[in-house]
């Protein structure tokens, strides 16, 4: 009886221990992303590791250039001069997903916005912000699998998502919220984001 006893302890200590095995491996395999944990390509085809920006708050915007949010390319502008430096950037991503709004090349794309806006913000390669071909940035910037906070999927162009020093994601901003609005300049110059704008 005694031996049986200790072959039985002994098997439901070994589950235990192999269930824990299995729970750390799963937890560890889904270990939550930062924003700094992906490349990108600029607007003329260099990889940009997004770790470039660590230590840094980052607003992210998916960008068109026929849509009546366009002008805002020069209030993203005129925000990246006031703040940009050790403590902030603008990284815009070109889109072409809502009416095809963002018709053009890489090339037409950026001379549009310097020719236009003069905007010397970071500019990349024309992607998609939703559907079957979303990019894996902007899958982490929708999806709270990915990003641990909250599901956020892209409503229209100039969509403002907000990353914080750290890479974490920080909250997200209607495309109507301006770029100059009290609600961006106190995230950037105070740290605190009035979740009310959204």
């Amino acid at each position: 009886m005694e031996i049986y006893i200790f072959v039985l302890t002994n098997n439901i200590m070994k589950t235990k221990l192999l269930l824990f095995v299995l729970i750390t491996n799963c937890t560890m395999g889904q270990e939550i992303k930062t924003f700094f944990d992906f490349t990108a390509k600029t607007i003329t085809g260099e990889n940009l590791d997004l770790s470039h920006f660590k230590g840094k708050k980052v607003l992210v915007v998916n960008t068109a250039s026929k849509c009546g949010f366009t002008p805002q390319y020069a209030q993203l502008e005129e925000l990246y001069k006031k703040y940009s430096g050790d403590k902030f950037a603008i990284i815009g991503f070109p889109a072409n997903n809502f009416m095809k709004q963002e018709p053009g090349t890489n090339e037409e794309i950026k001379e549009f916005c310097t020719k236009n806006y003069g905007v010397t913000f970071p500019m990349m390669q024309k992607i998609s912000v939703k559907g079957d071909d979303i990019d894996p940035i902007y899958s982490w910037l929708t999806l709270k699998e990915q990003n641990g906070v909250e599901d956020a999927e892209v409503k229209w162009n100039f969509q403002k998502y907000l990353i914080d020093e750290n890479g974490k994601w920080v909250g997200v901003l209607s495309p109507k919220v301006s770029p100059d609005s009290d609600v961006i300049v106190h995230w950037i110059t105070r740290g605190t984001l009035d979740n009310t704008s959204k």
